[in-house]
């Protein structure tokens, strides 16, 4: 916030990590400077909630703190917005309706977005209208595939916290079929050790026939049902009486998703899980275990049916990921499972469909050095063309898979410690390396290389080299050729940077000697040679 560019920072920590805290001391330092204060959050039920936490925080200080929801009437709403207009409110917290047209902060100095992954396209593009020159802190715990995919190219700043709290312990996941026996025994254990519980069912237009059917399960249990169609007070009974515990069971939609800390609520059963997304059923889970009590999630799934691909990997990488500060991991797994977005604008594939997703990957990281004015390194590998036989044998590696991430992995390398290290990787997962295996390697090298001597291409056989450069030959570049080796060298006339050589001595041995002496570079290791005739 010190610096002369505006803040971009994206904060990645769990749920109950302490990002609201970040925020109040954001928001504390921007108050200092003399500037507003925009909270934006995705439900009412969590300006609710930050609204008592800020309120509670900033007591002893002359800090003005508001809400803007539809918890508030019209004219109420029409007050707030006119103070914030006249700069009488330092703190607003609100929904959606800080988006609106109607609203103008005076000297707006700090903008926070809790649960980022819970606002679409249209509503950020609107914050970006009024946050340009403002420090935006973005909070979340499972950023969607485009933040995260922006903040690991660089393109946004990016804050991992990673220490949980203390006695906090990993929420039990099981993927289970409906069925009464385990709704009951999950419910009453809950009961029997005086917590609560919600249960989770997504589809309003059925909400009540749900909660008759836990009635006549577990009769002895109270029931509470909440959804947002409900009116504002309705609601907010709803939500007082379990929170006061009246209530024993919250049957409710995905407004609790956001926010919610009730430290008495430890089992979560989740209905229809298959059709959640991977960041909801996380910050869903994220709602309980609170506390020093082991929680329990149970992920419901229909009976007898046969779940989708991309379902089926949702609820695997959920079950899988139990462990304290999954967050991040979770969300690269989304990442990998729906792709990343477009940058820009309201697509979610759009340019990378007709590039490609490795080369687009590289433009924007291209894109963002030069702003960061770190000018990338635009000189092209040479083509290479070799009788050698060069490829990882099926023997060697024989998942279609592994091999085809390999290959990629390869073709990314761009320096020669890279170089080194993938081969001590293959070497330490795969074993030795056969001598197609190595040719493949030595032949990279040979690529890094020559681009550092400004070759364009390369013709390498049992018994030649060829090699084109992009400049004619120097006449010391020449000397130093002739000077080390013995091989009989062949140079193109007319001033073209072009020579071939004779190689009587093992091929790819003298390409490297003669290539690191034209380009007065050592940048390419010593990879071990395959056995002699191989």
């Amino acid at each position: 916030m010190e610096s002369p560019r505006a803040m971009d920072r994206l904060v990645c920590g769990d749920v109950g990590y302490g990002k609201t805290e970040v925020a109040i001391r954001a928001a504390f330092k921007a108050i200092q400077d003399g500037t507003q204060v925009a909270i934006l959050v995705p439900t009412t039920v969590l300006a609710q909630q930050h609204l008592v936490t800020f309120t509670e925080r900033f007591a002893d200080f002359p800090v003005r703190i508001d809400m803007l929801s539809r918890f508030r009437s019209p004219r109420e709403q029409k007050e707030i917005v006119e103070k914030i207009g006249r700069g009488e409110l330092d703190i607003v917290i609100g929904t959606h309706r800080l988006l609106s047209k109607d609203v103008q902060f005076k000297n707006l100095g700090l903008a926070v977005i809790d649960e980022e992954q819970r606002f679409g396209v249209a509503q950020k593009e609107r914050i970006r209208t009024f946050v340009e020159n403002v420090d935006v802190l973005t909070l979340t715990a499972t950023p969607i595939p485009r933040t995260l995919h922006m903040s690991l190219l660089g393109a946004r700043d990016m804050s991992v916290m990673n220490t949980p709290p203390r006695g906090r312990y990993p929420i039990k996941t099981e993927i289970v079929e409906m069925n009464k026996d385990v709704i009951r025994d999950a419910l009453l254990r809950e009961a029997d050790r005086g917590g609560q519980s919600f249960f989770v069912h997504n589809r309003v237009e059925s909400i009540d026939r749900i909660a008759n059917y836990l009635q006549s399960i577990v009769p002895q249990l109270r029931y509470g049902v909440g959804h947002g169609q409900m009116k504002d007070l309705e609601l907010e009974r709803v939500m007082l009486d379990f929170l006061e515990r009246r209530t024993d069971v919250l049957v409710t939609t995905l407004i609790i998703e956001s926010g919610l800390d009730i430290p008495t609520v430890n089992t979560m059963l989740m209905n229809r899980a298959d059709a959640l997304g991977l960041a909801q059923i996380y910050q869903l889970r994220g709602r309980i275990g609170r506390s020093h009590h082991q929680a329990f999630c149970y992920l419901l799934v229909p009976g007898g049916t046969v779940l989708s691909e991309d379902a089926e990997k949702r609820l695997r990488v959920i079950a899988e990921h139990e462990e304290l500060g999954a967050g991040l991991t979770i969300a690269m797994r989304d990442l990998e499972i729906r792709g990343a977005g477009n940058l820009l604008g309201p697509e979610q594939h759009g340019f990378m469909v007709s590039v490609g997703f490795d080369l687009y990957c590289r433009m924007v990281d291209e894109v963002v050095q030069e702003l960061q004015g770190k000018a990338p390194e635009r000189r092209q590998e040479p083509s290479i063309a070799s009788d050698l036989p060069a490829f990882l044998p099926g023997e060697y590696i024989s998942d279609p898979d592994e091999k085809l991430d390999a290959y990629r992995r390869m073709a990314a390398i761009t320096t020669a410690a890279e170089l080194a290290e993938l081969h001590a990787e293959f070497r330490d997962r795969f074993g030795t390396l056969p001598a197609e295996a190595e040719h493949l390697f030595q032949l990279k090298g040979l690529r890094l290389i020559g681009r550092d001597a400004g070759a364009t291409r390369l013709k390498i056989s049992r018994d030649r080299l060829e090699v084109d450069l992009a400049e004619a030959l120097k006449r010391d570049q020449i000397l130093r050729l002739v000077a080390s080796t013995t091989a009989r060298i062949e140079f193109m006339g007319g001033g073209s940077g072009a020579f071939r050589v004779r190689m009587p001595e093992e091929p790819i041995s003298l390409a490297t000697n003669l290539l690191r002496v034209l380009g007065g570079s050592d940048s390419v290791p010593d990879l071990p040679l395959p056995a002699a005739g191989s």
